[in-house]
Order: C-alpha cells, then sequence, then structure tokens
C-alpha cells in the first residue's frame, strides 16, 4: 500500500513516498481504508525521535484518521464493513491502510465529513479533556488560550464558549486573530505587538485568568503565570515554542496556584471509556453547530512533505489535512 515512510529519524529528510505492507486486523481492531489523515505537532516530533512514543523504523506517522471499515478483528462490536468511522492511532496513519484499536474507532454522523473528521479527533478530545477532567472550567470563568489560530487552539476557544467560559484568544498578527474571534473568542491578543501580561490584566480588571491553556510554553507560561488570578489553573499542554519552561514554586504558592500537565494521549490508555464519552459529547455539538471545526489546507498524500512544511511554519489556522484516494 502507498504510505508516508521514515526510513530514519532527523526530520522531514528521512520521509519518502512508498511501500509498507497492508496491516491486517488482529484481536480487538479494525481495519480501516483511510480517506483523510490529520496532521499534528507530534508528527514532526515523532520523526525527529522527539516524542513520547518511538515506533520502530520504517513506519508511517500520523496519529488520527478518518475513512471507512474494511475488516472486524475478532472481538470487535458495535461496527459494520463500509461503516464511516474516525479513529486514533500510535501511528500508521498517513497510509491508504491503517489498523485502530476497536476501543478507540468512533462512528461519524452524516453532517461530520471525512475531512473535518480527520483533524476532529486530537484537537477536540484535548481540548474537552483539559477544560473538563483537568481544570472542571466553569461558566462565566475566564480562559486564556494561547496558540489559539492552531487546530487544538481553535478547537479550544470553542469547547470554552460552549462551556460558557469568557474566552482570551492570542496568536501573532490580524489576519490569525480575525479567525480566533470568528470562532468565538470575546477578547484576542496580539502576542506579536501586545504585552500579554498586561492586556490579560487590562481585559480582566486586574484580577487575572483563571484557566490558562498553553501549548506554546516559554515566555508566554512566564506570562501567563504572573497575570493569573488567585486559584487560577495553568495547563501545560506542550512546548511549541521550542523552549521548556522552569516553574518557579514560589509563585504557585503564594496564589494558590495549579500546574496542571496534560497529554491526552495518555488517556487512550488509561481510560478509553472516557475519551469515547467525551467524543459522543463533542460530536453531539458538532450537530448542534456549537463547535464548528476549521480544515484551512488540504493536500494529497503525495504532496506531504509541503503538507508537514507548512504546519512547521505555522502558515496554517485550524487543522491541516492529508486526503487519500
Amino acid at each position: 500500500m502507498r504510505a508516508v515512510v521514515c526510513q530514519e529519524l532527523g526530520g522531514l529528510d528521512g520521509l519518502t513516498l512508498g511501500e509498507l505492507p497492508r496491516p491486517k486486523a488482529g484481536a480487538g481492531e479494525v481495519l480501516i481504508e483511510v480517506t483523510a489523515a490529520g496532521l499534528n505537532f507530534a508528527d514532526l516530533l515523532m520523526i525527529k525521535d522527539e516524542y513520547q512514543e518511538k515506533p520502530d523504523l520504517p513506519f508511517a506517522p500520523g496519529l488520527e484518521i478518518a475513512g471507512r471499515i474494511v475488516r472486524l478483528g475478532d472481538g470487535v462490536s458495535g461496527f459494520s464493513e463500509g461503516q464511516r468511522v474516525m479513529a486514533t492511532v500510535s501511528h500508521g496513519g498517513f497510509a491508504e491502510y491503517a489498523v485502530a484499536r476497536g476501543d478507540e474507532v468512533v462512528a461519524l454522523p452524516d453532517g461530520v465529513d471525512d475531512v473535518t473528521a480527520a483533524g476532529f479527533a486530537i484537537a477536540y478530545g484535548t481540548a474537552y479533556g483539559a477544560l473538563q477532567w483537568a481544570t472542571r472550567l466553569g461558566s462565566g470563568e475566564t480562559l486564556v488560550v494561547h496558540g489559539a489560530a492552531g487546530g487544538v487552539g481553535l478547537a479550544t476557544v470553542e469547547c470554552g464558549r460552549a462551556l460558557g467560559a469568557n474566552v482570551i484568544g492570542t496568536a501573532r498578527g490580524a489576519a490569525r486573530l480575525e479567525v480566533v474571534r470568528a470562532h468565538g473568542a470575546d477578547h484576542v491578543i496580539d502576542t506579536s505587538s501586545e504585552d500579554v501580561r498586561e492586556k490579560i490584566k487590562e481585559l480582566t480588571s486586574g484580577r487575572g485568568a483563571d484557566v490558562v491553556f498553553d501549548p506554546i510554553g516559554g515566555d508566554l507560561f512566564e506570562a501567563s503565570l504572573r497575570s493569573i488570578a488567585w486559584g487560577g489553573r495553568l495547563l501545560v499542554i506542550g512546548f511549541a515554542g521550542g523552549r521548556v519552561q522552569q516553574i518557579p514554586a514560589n509563585i504557585l504558592l503564594v496564589k494558590n496556584v495549579s500546574a496542571i500537565g496534560f497529554y491526552w494521549g495518555s488517556y487512550r490508555k488509561h481510560d478509553p471509556a472516557r475519551v469515547r464519552a467525551g467524543f459522543s459529547t463533542l460530536l453531539e455539538w458538532a450537530s448542534e453547530g456549537r463547535i464548528k471545526p476549521h480544515v484551512s489546507m488540504t493536500f494529497e498524500l503525495s504532496r506531504y512533505r509541503e503538507a508537514l512544511e507548512a504546519l512547521e511554519a505555522r502558515k496554517s489556522t485550524g487543522k491541516i489535512v492529508l486526503t487519500i484516494d
């Protein structure tokens, strides 16, 4: 089968468009003919050998897919061959076929197309889990979302609004901020020209944010720590800015602040039932129009390098998706 193949670790130069053996569905697994696959920052980390999970070479990257069921492994029930589904996988999504665990496959409603579904699971799963499970974001609280124009950022803006929060989104440049506003942010901050710490204080009348969702890290995290409300919660989602911040415990102590690490992928292993329940809520929100997933770029599988370069250069808003004929 055709696939984007990682032959050696280190970056994009280790990838080729080649062939891998078509996988087989074992017990408890589902074989899916992939029609679309979402891109994630974790894909770039995986091919650089900087991600938590390290597949054996050669492998296909790709963590989330949409498509149609080809075969059900022993012990899998509740699905049928030919059914449209989305799924998360540990790797292997950038290929014509992929195998997913049965408990990580979700049936798609008619109102959600394959391209949208391919970029849905990780962004919205992370957003929903972080806000509901990790911080228990309350209606009327103030939520700051950093990197708000990206895939997971826009999903968090939308989920925050759906949960009744007042949402402040940060991003670089007027065009990206306009997208953030269009997806429900009450206020926006331009990180390329505004003082984030002072702007958060200004927008909250000096009180600060109740919850900060931070997939960037570095300087943005430090600005958030110094502009968070008493009893606030700081979500450590990732370090897309390239620097892993060191958290001064004295500030956590004085302001009764919680710094919470959140890796949604670990719930796939430790609590898949909670993940499925979250998707049930999210797909209901999508059908009701309360969330509107945004895919700004699509590329055919053969243009995988352009897609990953666009992701790496942060040229997109929302999600980037590969389509597979």
